[in-house]
């Protein structure tokens, strides 16, 4: 594995940095694109009648945000309060939150095809909030679902209710979506909405390479036509075994699927990340959990020219 510390610069590479923490003596992570720093522990101001996990709130450089106690989130042992010394400030689904961990070690850079999918029984499993394994030679690394997290703890910055029930009067459509996801809760959760919003033809799977190996089948498949085995792509950017942008790129490289338009739906879209989707060809870049904006942009491209 190729540890090298740096800017992930390229687009399509299937790259990643890994911030890798610990609470306790147990090793996680989190991708390095979603952490704007790392700061030293004070102590949060108590918010009356707030999640449990959520410890109160800091102030940093006039931003205040939440502060969540990721060690109890997780049903950890806390260790005597001298052990509690940093926050990983993270930025994703527009939100900037202060996560409490106990240290941060390094990071590290993976391929993604190096990060294995939890156990099938624990992948598959709502509540999980690991989505990903490194097996390292002295220890494994748990990358968390953060997104998911963030959901338990704060329904209100995951995909809108309210969004999903104003698409139920839409009609039905015959077109085919294949969507790469791989938090089982997201993916219900998307599921729902683009069923409830017409499109009832969704093949769902989780990651990158699933994906591939699909459409793969489908463009090969001597009796049916591409166009009516699948009309658009969504996908998360962050996966095991193949990110979003390798897959947009792997598709828009390849003369018979380049004409299928690819939306990249992630926590984690901002300037540069828009660029690197740019690169390799996404026909559409939207942030989570902008549901209502994500249907929009496929009822634009699937239908055109129909």
């Amino acid at each position: 594995m190729d540890e090298r510390k740096g800017i992930l610069l390229e687009s399509g590479t299937n790259e990643l940095e890994i911030v890798e923490f610990r609470i306790g003596e147990n090793s996680f992570g989190i991708n390095a694109a979603k952490v704007k720093e790392i700061v030293r522990f004070t102590p949060a101001t108590h918010t009356p009648l707030s999640h449990p996990c959520i410890r109160g709130v800091i102030m940093l450089r006039d931003q205040v945000m939440n502060v969540i106690d990721l060690p109890k989130y997780l049903h950890m042992e806390e260790p005597d309060s001298n052990t509690i010394s940093l926050y990983l400030i993270a930025q994703f689904n527009q939100l900037t939150v202060a996560f409490l961990v106990h240290g941060v070690d390094r990071i590290h850079r993976f391929s993604w095809k190096d990060i294995e999918p939890p156990a099938k029984g624990l992948s598959q499993r709502k509540d999980s909030s690991v989505t990903g394994i490194v097996k390292m030679p002295d220890r494994m690394i748990l990358i968390l679902d953060f997104e998911r997290i963030m959901m338990d703890i704060s329904p209100e910055t995951g995909i809108q209710a309210s969004e999903i029930e104003a698409m139920t009067s839409r009609a039905r459509s015959d077109r085919h979506i294949l969507l790469a996801e791989d938090s089982a809760l997201l993916s219900k959760m998307i599921l729902t909405a683009l069923e409830k919003s017409g499109y009832v033809q969704v093949t769902a799977v989780q990651n990158g390479q699933a994906a591939l190996e699909q459409l793969i089948r489908w463009r090969d498949d001597p009796d049916v036509p591409l166009e009516e085995h699948v009309s658009c792509v969504i996908t998360d950017l962050e996966m095991p075994q193949m990110d979003g942008h390798s897959l947009t790129k792997t598709i828009k490289e390849d003369r018979r699927l380049c004409g299928l338009p690819v939306i990249i739906f992630s926590s984690i879209i901002d300037e540069q990340m828009r660029l690197k989707g740019k690169e390799v060809g996404a026909d559409e870049q939207i942030s989570k959990p902008e549901i209502g904006r994500l249907v929009s942009i496929i009822d634009r491209l699937v239908l055109r020219g129909a």
